[in-house]
């Protein structure tokens, strides 16, 4: 057994140097290279699936934590795709969602342009994140770097979620992580009563107009 010094100065010492990918950092409030923060604070979604959001964020399920994934409708505040992973840093949970998107979009023969926003993080800013959707009509819109206030909407509701599970909820009564997500968004659907939604829920929102729930 040696040590990790001794080992990184044998390395220099023969001249191999590490081929590790390095962070690019970005200032605060820089904006990506290619996607532009389009949304710019206007979230008044006048149609559904005309403004999508998306974050990840973590939740513990017996001892476990989970990187849950997941896909928000800014227009009637309802989880339209949704995927978790208790391996961290899985990318598998975000083209989960995107898969789950896209197939809505091809179940409601959308046509109309959809406005994805997200932050920039490296699977959102992926070439193949792009490829996977580039024969759809996706617009995308990012956050400035270091910007959470670029994405109110599902930052905010992340903080309402976390907190309304550990104080309405014993999330280790579910046997598994999944099982507790899909009674969860079942509830966040069709029950929980928004804000924003004047105390309805989503599906109520929609159904009150006319609108068929595709979620």
């Amino acid at each position: 057994m040696v040590s990790d010094l001794y080992v990184h100065r044998g390395c220099k010492f023969a001249g191999i140097r590490s081929q590790a990918k390095h962070y690019a950092w970005k200032k605060s409030g820089e904006e990506h290279i290619i996607y532009k923060n389009i949304v710019n604070g206007n979230w008044n979604a006048q149609r559904p699936l005309e403004i999508l959001s998306s974050d990840m964020t973590r939740l513990r399920h017996r001892g476990i934590v989970y990187e849950w994934t997941y896909i928000l409708d800014t227009y009637n505040n309802a989880i339209i795709a949704s995927s978790a992973s208790s391996k961290l840093g899985d990318n598998r949970t975000y083209h989960d969602c995107l898969s789950q998107l896209l197939k809505l979009i091809k179940k409601e023969e959308q046509t109309e342009p959809i406005i994805f926003h997200s932050d920039q993080g490296s699977v959102y800013s992926s070439r193949c994140f792009a490829e996977a959707h580039k024969n759809y009509n996706i617009i995308r819109s990012m956050s400035r770097a270091a910007t959470p206030t670029d994405n109110p909407v599902i930052e905010s509701i992340n903080g309402w979620i976390k907190a309304e599970i550990e104080c309405d909820y014993c999330l280790d009564d579910w046997d598994t992580f999944s099982s507790f997500l899909n009674d969860y968004i079942q509830f966040f659907n069709f029950e929980r009563p928004s804000h924003k939604l004047k105390h309805k829920s989503p599906a109520q929102f929609m159904i009150e107009r006319g609108q068929k729930c595709f979620f």
